[in-house]
């Protein structure tokens, strides 16, 4: 995919959409933090309701490393993998009040020594809370990025790296977040709305699903009922033929 028709697919994912953001929900950086650990190997909706029961409970590391392992399990039980995002979290929690004065670094190094936080929520993190231009892969980004030609890659790390080389500067700080949504909601895994897409003609997936058309559905429509009637049609003298076994059957 050439420079020129990368700079335009953002220009029109910009156009649509000037502000993105997470899913998430959240107000503070910390409570982002939370949130990605608990959305991990699950859904933001399913993250989202885990904290709207956390959160008004405990929303800071102190408040959180109160509650104990079992305390905070039993908070967000209706996650996946609660138990061992629980055992996590309170001793990230930990690791915060010791060494970060309860605040979330902003740095990458530090993000990743917290028990629960690899690359990818460290990526989110660094560029939903503090605006950096990181490309936090997960399998949305990985499959819009392979399946269009924007940035193919055998793994995440592979895709992020080109991801960051080659969108353009202006595009970058919210480029993760374009590129998410449009896998969650247009070019989904098994059939891309391509009908609905915008950026359909830069598009290199040479597999595209389009809409039928009225008049090829309403064909398609009769033939599924010519089928089915001819299924069912009696036979000759609108009897039904019955099988007589013959001897030796």
């Amino acid at each position: 995919m050439n420079p020129a028709k990368r700079h335009e697919i953002f220009s029109r994912l910009r156009a649509a959409n000037p502000h993105p953001t997470t899913e998430l929900e959240y107000s503070t950086p910390f409570e982002l933090l939370v949130a990605v650990v608990l959305s991990a190997q699950s859904t933001d909706k399913g993250g989202n309701l885990a904290t709207r029961k956390l959160f008004p409970v405990a929303n800071t590391p102190e408040a959180i490393y109160a509650l104990a392992e079992a305390g905070l399990a039993d908070t967000i039980k209706t996650i996946g993998l609660y138990k061992s995002k629980a055992r996590h979290l309170i001793a990230a929690c930990k690791m915060l009040i010791e060494l970060h004065g309860s605040q979330v670094p902003a740095d990458r190094a530090a993000l990743e020594a917290l028990p629960g936080v690899g690359r990818k929520t460290a990526n989110v993190i660094l560029n939903t809370a503090f605006g950096q231009p990181t490309m936090a892969v997960d399998t949305h980004i990985f499959r819009v990025a392979n399946r269009i030609g924007l940035a193919p890659g055998k793994t995440v790390l592979e895709v992020e790296k080109k991801l960051l080389k080659s969108i353009p500067p202006e595009f970058r700080v919210d480029a993760h977040h374009w590129l998410i949504l449009h896998g969650r909601y247009v070019c989904q895994a098994r059939k891309p709305k391509c009908g609905e897409c915008i950026i359909a003609d830069l598009c290199e997936y040479k597999d595209k699903t389009w809409p039928a058309s009225p008049s090829a559905a309403k064909a398609e429509k009769r033939t599924r009922n010519a089928r089915g009637s001819a299924s069912l049609s009696p036979n000759k003298g609108g009897r039904k033929r019955r099988l007589v076994p013959t001897q030796g059957d």
